[in-house]
């Protein structure tokens, strides 16, 4: 079972997931959190919602962010997909779900997620992890600290290495 680390604040946090992964065909508990696939939230959404469960949607990267754009607001979640490390599309549904869809619910990196990916993923956006269970805590937080300045804006709104050395930060 994979582990689950959060970021709060500028702290990376183990945390138990409140949400299930649910199969297309499967059936829908009476309560608590879900994440579907978007073909499942696009038949389905409605009717999840309705049920008063919270909802998370999982971004394949044959799927579109912007099939979301007018349920982000309904949304607890959206979880993109890395299906291994050398494909980078998960980090501009990201991206976009921050910075041109302004969604403020979690942003979850799943798949193959990598500790070396951390700062990038976090630069654009995710603020959650499913890791693999032997994953340590402190390394990944080591990995989150591991570069002090950037050299240009992102997701994560941090100066960049020229507005520091002007005193814009």
């Amino acid at each position: 079972m994979p582990k689950l680390f959060k970021l709060q604040g500028e702290a990376l946090v183990l945390v138990e997931d409140a949400f299930m992964a649910l199969a297309d065909d499967a059936a829908a508990p009476n309560a608590g959190g879900i994440i579907v696939s978007l073909s499942r939230f696009q038949a389905d959404g409605e009717a999840l919602l309705a049920a008063g469960l919270k909802v998370g949607v999982r971004l394949e990267v044959t799927d579109r962010v912007e099939d979301l754009a007018y349920d982000l607001a309904c949304l607890a979640l959206v979880a993109p997909v890395f299906p291994k490390f050398r494909d980078g599309r998960a980090y501009s549904a990201a991206s976009l779900l921050r910075e041109r869809y302004g969604f403020t619910g979690e942003v979850r990196a799943v798949g193959d997620v990598l500790i070396d990916q951390m700062d990038l993923m976090r630069r654009c956006g995710f603020d959650a992890f499913e890791v693999a269970d032997t994953a340590d805590l402190d390394a990944w937080t080591g990995a989150l600290r591991r570069f002090r300045h950037v050299y240009q804006g992102a997701a994560d709104r941090r100066a960049p290495a020229f507005a520091e050395r002007a005193g814009e930060a």
